[in-house]
């Protein structure tokens, strides 16, 4: 029962990480504008903030803290998907379809997030 459990968290932990890592691979392709310059910084911060904070729920020395740990990656998981659709594509259609992928990405880690959060209660 330990192994299938541990396995889920790890699942977890490298799933945020690509989420990052694609939010960062999407950054490269976007319109160079102060508008997207600006939310582009803040978005890097909280899309990787997400698994920061889940490795750091993992390896958290009490309840209470596990639960605080989670309550930040699910904000930054909202945060990110705020910052995602502030972002302009400039039109682009394929551009358009990357973003829509990322935000339901943030949406479902938001949700896992929230599932986890209340499991802990």
């Amino acid at each position: 029962m330990t192994e299938i459990k541990n396995s889920k968290h790890y699942d977890l932990e490298e799933r945020t990480l690509e989420f990052a890592k694609k939010v960062r691979s999407f950054i490269k392709n976007l319109p160079k504008t102060t508008g997207n310059f600006e939310d582009e910084k803040q978005m890097v911060r909280s899309s990787g903030s997400i698994g920061a904070n889940y490795i750091e729920a993992n390896e958290a020395l009490s309840k209470k803290d596990f639960a605080m740990r989670i309550k930040i990656s699910r904000k930054e998981a909202k945060e990110t998907e705020y910052w995602l659709k502030l972002i302009d594509v400039n039109n682009s259609a394929e551009l358009e379809t990357e973003k829509q992928k990322l935000i339901r990405e943030a949406v479902e880690l938001r949700k896992i997030f929230g599932a986890i959060l209340e499991k802990t209660k």
